[in-house]
């Protein structure tokens, strides 16, 4: 199991400081998980990776099941001795592919029935069959099985699919036997009314931490905050509080502040294979033809093994297409955000975060 110690809270904010305990390591919160969906954080390896984050990362239900199938995992004794990670693991109930593979499911009580986007086949994954997948997979932190509605649904569309994601979640934590931590899930879209509901009754039921689901799928920004604002506080301040799919750096700071402990996101790695560069003095598209001659390093104040490169040389494996600048762009935005959290972790022990977010946003967003 894991357990979390709420070590401070931020007298300017909600921003809370504490350690996450898992089998397999213990983590200063808040922090961000690189997305390594199906056993691999696109172009690093697992070294990498250690080197770029606190050692949490995530992969995906649904993806693993379909390629290369639990047999093969289980063979190897798990998603982690599979693809040779070293330290923990959270994976992802498969939910949120109820969302993104709409064309391709029916939702019914009893689970989802899903069209294999590769060949067709008939697939079924229900909350307890998602529960006995990620216990093969292995993971020290495992997601419930809910339902991500679209953020244009009914009241009436999400006030069933909340409740049936209760359900769902009563159903998963009864399956569940093993010592791995289930996490609940809150939906209920952008309805103050909803995620309240949502909240009050997933922790009723009980489980070692929560997670905040159905946002940054479209919506506003400050409608997500403003949900994130009237979710937390109904959430157990001795448990982790964990906002899914969510990485920009500004969506960061605003989710601290309103009191989330977890982030992930595939946001970093997808953004570094197309040349868009987070660094401490802003975002840069690395391709545009003013880093032509550029001899300078891609971030003065992150220094690793990626400094000697300059912005000039990354630029041509860009336009060469070669594979080395993704993968040291990739290793760049995860620094960053290892960085930040870092930096947001030291801000919230001193009492000082909303002034350290506008310092940091001034030099960030002013590319």
């Amino acid at each position: 199991m894991i357990s979390y110690q709420l070590k401070h809270i931020c007298k300017q904010s909600k921003a809370r400081y504490g350690i996450l305990r898992t089998p397999n390591g213990v983590y200063e919160t808040p922090l961000f998980m690189p997305v390594g969906t199906k056993a691999t954080v696109k172009t690093l390896t697992p070294e990498d990776v250690a080197e770029v984050s606190d050692g949490l990362i995530l992969a995906n239900t649904y993806h693993l099941w379909l390629q290369p199938g639990t047999d093969v995992i289980k063979a190897h004794g798990g998603v982690k001795n599979f693809m040779n990670w070293k330290g923990s693991l959270l994976t992802d109930s498969g939910g949120f592919q109820v969302f993104s593979l709409a064309s391709f499911r029916e939702i019914k009580e009893e689970g989802v029935h899903f069209k294999n986007p590769v060949n067709g086949d008939m697939l079924f994954l229900s909350p307890e069959k998602a529960i006995k997948i990620q216990e093969i997979l292995g993971a020290d932190i495992m997601m419930s099985f809910d339902e991500c509605p679209p953020i244009d649904a009914s009241y009436q569309y999400l006030k069933e699919s909340v409740e049936r994601t209760l359900r769902w979640a009563k159903r998963g934590k009864d399956a569940l036997s093993t010592e791995q931590a289930l996490f609940g899930i809150v939906q209920g879209g952008l309805d103050e009314s909803l995620r309240k509901h949502s909240a009050l009754e997933t922790v009723k039921i009980g489980f070692p931490g929560y997670a905040i689901g159905g946002l940054s799928v479209g919506e506003e920004k400050q409608d997500m905050y403003q949900t994130i604002n009237y979710t937390t506080p109904f959430l157990p301040a001795d448990k982790p509080r964990y906002l899914m799919g969510v990485g920009d750096p500004v969506d960061i700071f605003e989710a601290v502040i309103r009191g989330v402990d977890m982030f992930d996101c595939v946001l970093p790695t997808r953004n570094a294979r197309h040349g868009t560069v987070f660094t401490t003095e802003g975002k840069i598209n690395i391709k545009n033809k003013k880093y032509q001659f550029d001899l300078t390093a891609i971030d003065n104040n992150i220094n690793n093994k990626i400094s000697p490169y300059t912005k000039a040389y990354i630029r041509h494996l860009f336009k060469a297409n070669e594979i080395l600048g993704a993968q040291l762009m990739s290793y760049q935005n995860l620094a960053f955000l290892n960085h930040l959290m870092k930096s947001i972790r030291t801000a919230i022990k001193e009492d000082r975060l909303l002034d350290f977010k506008d310092e940091f946003l001034k030099k960030y967003q002013r590319k």
